[in-house]
C-alpha cells in the first residue's frame, strides 16, 4: 500500500510541471497580443511619443489605496468604506477588547480564588438561576448590538443608488478584462506588468515601473473611472470562479462563471487604487492585478475618446450656414447622428485612431 501511495505522489508530482507550464504559455500569448509590441506597433505607436500624451497616466501615491506595511485596514476613500471601516476600529475591535479582558480576569480570579491552597473544601453548588439568566441574556444583547449596524451596512452596500456609468468586469486565467457599454462598448485587457529580467517577458513588452505601481500590483492598462460619480461594476467570470476585490473601495465581489454579479464604488478622491483577484483561481491567481485610476471627469473623457469611446448624452455641434448663424438639422433617422467629441478632444469629423495594442493605448495615455 505504501509504494502504491509513493507511485501515485510521484505521477503527481510529473504532471503538476506541465500543468503549470500550460497556464504560463496562455499568459505569454495573451500578453504578447495585448502588451508586446511587435515592430509594427512600435512604428505606429512612435509619433505619440514625441508630443505629450492628452491623457497622461497618474502616478501611484504611497499609502494610497495600496499595501505600506500598516496593521489593519488600507484607508478608505468611499463613503460606505469609511463606515464600514469606523464600526470594525472603534466598535467591533473595542468590543472584543473588552470581552477578552473580562474573561482573562476571570480565569486569572479562579485560578487565585479557588485554587486547592486558598480553597481546601470545594463548593457543591449545581447551578445559579441568576447567573445563568445573566450569562445568557449579556451574549444576546451583545450580539444584537454588533448585528444592528451590520445590517445597515449590508442594506446600503446591496441599495446603490442610480449609476452615473456601468462598468463591466469579466476575470479570465490570468487577467482581467473591462467594458465601457455606456461609452460605446470598448473594451480594454488588463494584464499584470512584469519585472524587467524576467525569463518568460516576451520580447518587446513593456515591464513595470515604479510609476506603474507596486511589484505584483501593477498593471499594463488600468480601470479608469470618474471621481465623485457612482459607478456600478457587473462582475462575472469567463471561465473559473474569480474575485474582484479593492480593499480602499471596501469592495470584493465573487466573478462567477454563467452569473452576473452587481457592486458599487463612488470614489471622490482621484488617485490609483490597487487590488487583487481575492479567490484562488489556478496555477498564477497571484498573478492578477487590479490597478482603478481615479480621475476628474474631464479626464475620464478625453480617456474614453483615445480609446475610440464616446459619453453618453453628447449632443452634435450647430453647424453654421451662409449667413454666418448656427443652425441644428434634426435629421429623419436621429440614431444616425455620431455623438459630439467631449470637450478638449478632436472635432466631429476628424477620426480617431484605435491603438492596435494595448502597448500602443498605454502609450498614448
Amino acid at each position: 500500500m505504501r509504494r502504491f501511495g509513493w507511485a501515485i505522489a510521484l505521477a503527481a508530482a510529473a504532471m503538476v510541471p506541465a500543468a503549470a507550464a500550460a497556464p504560463q504559455a496562455n499568459v505569454s500569448t495573451v500578453e504578447t497580443a495585448t502588451t508586446a509590441a511587435p515592430a509594427a506597433d512600435t512604428a505606429a505607436a512612435a509619433p505619440a511619443a514625441t508630443a505629450a500624451p492628452a491623457t497622461p497616466a497618474t502616478a501611484p501615491v504611497q499609502g494610497l489605496g495600496m499595501p505600506d506595511g500598516r496593521m489593519g485596514l488600507q484607508d478608505q476613500v468611499t463613503e460606505l468604506g469609511q463606515q464600514a471601516a469606523d464600526f470594525h476600529n472603534y466598535w467591533l475591535l473595542t468590543l472584543c477588547v473588552v470581552i477578552s479582558l473580562f474573561v482573562l480576569a476571570l480565569m486569572v480570579w479562579t485560578l487565585l480564588r479557588y485554587n486547592r491552597r486558598a480553597n481546601p473544601t470545594p463548593s457543591r453548588n449545581s447551578h445559579n438561576t441568576l447567573l445563568e439568566v445573566v450569562w445568557t441574556l449579556v451574549p444576546v444583547l451583545i450580539l444584537v448590538a454588533i448585528a444592528v449596524p451590520s445590517i445597515r451596512l449590508l442594506a446600503k452596500q446591496y441599495s446603490p443608488p442610480p449609476a452615473d456609468l456601468t462598468i463591466k468586469v469579466i476575470g479570465h486565467q490570468w487577467y482581467w478584462s473591462y467594458q465601457y457599454p455606456d461609452n460605446g462598448g470598448f473594451e480594454i485587457v488588463s494584464n499584470m506588468l512584469k519585472e524587467a529580467g524576467d525569463p518568460s517577458l516576451a520580447p518587446g513588452a513593456r515591464t513595470r515601473t515604479d510609476a506603474d505601481g507596486p511589484r505584483l500590483l501593477a498593471a499594463d492598462e488600468r480601470l479608469v473611472i470618474p471621481a465623485g460619480k457612482v459607478v456600478k461594476f457587473i462582475v462575472t467570470s469567463e471561465d473559473v470562479i474569480h474575485s474582484f476585490a479593492v480593499p480602499a473601495f471596501w469592495t470584493k465581489m465573487d466573478a462567477n462563471p454563467g452569473r452576473l454579479n452587481e457592486t458599487w464604488v463612488k470614489v471622490d478622491k482621484p488617485g490609483v487604487y490597487f487590488g487583487q483577484c481575492s479567490e484562488l483561481c489556478g496555477a498564477r491567481h497571484g498573478y492578477m492585478p487590479i490597478a482603478v485610476e481615479v480621475v476628474p471627469p474631464a479626464k475620464f473623457a478625453a480617456w474614453v475618446a483615445s480609446k475610440g469611446g464616446t459619453m453618453p448624452g453628447a449632443k452634435p455641434a450647430p453647424a453654421a450656414d451662409s449667413t454666418g448663424s448656427s443652425t441644428v438639422t434634426t435629421p429623419a433617422n436621429p440614431a444616425a447622428v455620431a455623438p459630439a467629441a467631449p470637450t478638449g478632444q478632436p472635432a466631429e469629423g476628424t477620426a480617431i485612431q484605435q491603438p492596435a495594442t494595448n502597448q500602443a493605448a498605454t502609450a498614448q495615455n
